[in-house]
């Protein structure tokens, strides 16, 4: 991983890589398959200590995916990089000032880190942000409405600043 990459933008297998995988069996709906075998899935991020966990389907690897999904909208979350300028991905996701991506898409988690690193540390207008970015701040702040967390954060330092949140 280069030391500008964020880690939810690594690629599935370098991630998985990074991790501990643990399985375990979880109570509820699912019959006695669930309850026999462990199917759960919490997968750690070595390096960070971030985790994330599925348990919902009724296949281990069908629970392992959506761990990992989940863990990289963790580290998208938690984790900050210093960036100059957009990256590969959002220049390629980027298309007449529209970003598309659908939040269960691979790229969703290395966008929202994107997102998050640049307004973050500078708590800009999303106006500033935006033209950066080449889109516009309405679908910045469409976006960031697919993660509430994230939303949550944008606002929560906003209301720090004295400004308002943004809906």
């Amino acid at each position: 991983m280069e030391p500008t990459e964020h880690p939810a933008a690594v690629s599935p297998e370098a991630l998985l890589a990074q991790c501990s995988f643990r399985t375990t069996r979880r109570s509820g709906p699912g019959g006695q398959h669930r309850n026999k075998v462990e199917t759960a899935v919490i997968l750690t991020h070595e390096p960070t200590g971030v985790r994330a966990e599925a348990n919902e389907r009724r296949s281990q690897a069908d629970n392992r995916e959506q761990a990992l999904q989940r863990l990289r909208v963790e580290l998208a979350l938690r984790i900050r990089i210093a960036r100059e300028n957009p990256s590969a991905l959002w220049r390629r996701r980027v298309s007449e000032g529209k970003l598309k991506v659908n939040p269960s898409h691979q790229d969703f988690p290395a966008l929202l880190a994107e997102i998050l690193d640049f307004w973050l540390p500078r708590h800009a207008e999303f106006g500033e942000l935006a033209e950066r970015l080449g889109t516009t701040a309405s679908q910045l702040i469409k976006f960031l409405k697919l993660e509430p967390r994230a939303l949550a954060m944008v606002n929560q330092a906003r209301s720090a600043d004295g400004k308002r949140p943004y809906q």
